[in-house]
């Protein structure tokens, strides 16, 4: 199948194609560099802190409009 197929499928059967790919995808098939692990455990471990700056999805748009704008 070709992604120009699409086109001929329903909204609804688009997503219930997205459903049963992301299903056929395994958290175990999926790798992950060290260097990825690393950056993530690190995230995690400033979040864990409290020293992790957080945003709202409201300053988010904001932010992303503001970009558009320039």
């Amino acid at each position: 199948m070709e992604i120009k197929e699409l086109s001929k499928y329903s909204t609804a059967e688009k997503i219930l194609l997205a459903e049963k790919i992301w299903d056929s995808v395994s958290k175990k098939s999926v790798e992950l560099s060290s260097e990825i692990k690393n950056e993530l455990d690190d995230r995690l471990h400033i979040l864990q802190e409290g020293k992790a700056e957080l945003y709202s999805l409201e300053d988010v748009k904001k932010h992303i409009q503001k970009l558009r704008k320039k």
